[in-house]
């Protein structure tokens, strides 16, 4: 008896001491393949053929900002971060079929400018579609994409991401003078850290003219995808980053907009989507007076921006409205720039678990 008892002790020594080296070998792994982006780096430029050579003044303009999910958050989907139970969805033409019909709506709506999150380049959890690139295809704009998940694997949860190259893109039908990337804080510590998102900005300049001459200034574009599953303080200090540098280049003459996803509850609030489930994934609270002077948000609660992904939105409790909403989807414009109208168009979360958000604009 106590022979047997030593070898099935002994066996499963080896088998926890097999499973710690396997765990350390990958935290080594993915340490030394760890993706460390500059504090400033150069963004990936798709070319087209724009129509015009720099955005005017007093002209109305169109601008949408859209988290797509990766294609793989449309109604049918749960989420394990949120909740739910899924990494991925079933199959490959699920995810095309999302994606094809987001493309859609984007060649519909035909703004002049899209800020687009959370678009994958080549990742397992969206079986490998290459959304940059179709995207760039349908809209046929000048493109700038930079990464901010860029992992050779993912091991969690089970089964797990696996690898991920996703980031965000603007598409516009102007000429782009640069394209960069900024770095945002990391709120993640060494090893939860390697195998994280790391946030940036997305930073598209085109040049303004007027009388078709340039005047020298610049239509700053910021792009971004502020934290979600941090404790708060990440979004609190990649939201500062984000205004310092707003109000930098304001200093300089410029007109600025920054949109995205803020993954924070706008200033004016006012409860139209409750806290429901008090238990599920909230997001931060933003404060005007975080803005520099003059500079504004623009934002719409006339529907949802965004849904929880905790559960698939066919379950019950979307007829009886019982469901978790929230509005963290928008844009901040600076004092020189005019908000004609933004509304969000509701796309009743079919094909991602946002909806796309619309300004118009015009640079005074």
């Amino acid at each position: 008896m106590n022979k047997v008892l030593s070898g099935t002790l002994k066996t499963t020594g080896i088998i926890v001491l097999a499973l710690i080296v396997l765990l350390l070998l990958l935290i080594l792994i993915l340490t030394i393949f760890e993706y460390r982006p500059a504090a400033i780096s150069d963004a990936e430029v798709f070319s087209a053929n724009t129509t015009a050579n720099g955005i005017s003044t007093k002209t109305k303009t169109q601008i949408l900002t859209w988290n797509i999910g990766y294609g793989g958050l449309g109604k049918a989907e749960d989420f394990f971060m949120d909740g739910g139970k899924r990494v991925r969805p079933q199959n490959k033409q699920i995810v095309q079929n999302y994606t094809d019909n987001i493309c859609k709506t984007i060649q519909t709506v035909n703004a002049d400018i899209n800020f687009i999150q959370e678009v994958d380049q080549k990742a397992h959890r969206s079986y490998k579609i290459n959304q940059i690139e179709q995207i760039a295809q349908v809209t046929q704009k000048q493109a700038s994409y930079t990464h901010n998940f860029n992992c050779i694997f993912c091991p969690i949860p089970f089964p797990p991401i696996g690898q991920v190259k996703s980031g965000v893109a603007i598409f516009t039908n102007y000429k782009t003078t640069s394209a960069e990337r900024h770095a945002l804080p990391s709120p993640f510590k060494w090893p939860v850290r390697i195998a994280n998102l790391k946030r940036c900005m997305l930073v598209t300049r085109l040049p303004v003219v007027e009388s078709n001459k340039e005047t020298g200034k610049e239509l700053v574009l910021v792009n971004f995808h502020l934290e979600a599953f941090d404790d708060g303080e990440g979004k609190k200090a990649q939201t500062k980053v984000l205004v310092d540098f707003l109000n930098s280049e304001y200093q300089k003459g410029n007109y600025i907009i920054a949109g995205g996803d803020f993954n924070q509850k706008f200033p004016n609030d006012n409860g139209k989507y409750p806290v429901v489930w008090p238990n599920g994934w909230q997001p931060g609270q933003l404060d005007n007076s975080i803005l520099p002077n003059g500079f504004s948000f623009a934002v719409d609660d006339s529907a949802p921006t965004c849904r929880s992904v905790e559960f698939p939105y066919t379950d019950e409790r979307v007829e009886s409205h019982n469901w978790q909403y929230w509005v963290i989807d928008g844009f901040i414009v600076s004092p020189n720039i005019r908000c004609h109208s933004v509304r969000v168009l509701d796309k009743y979360f079919e094909n991602a678990d946002h909806n796309p958000v619309l300004m118009e604009f015009e640079l005074n």
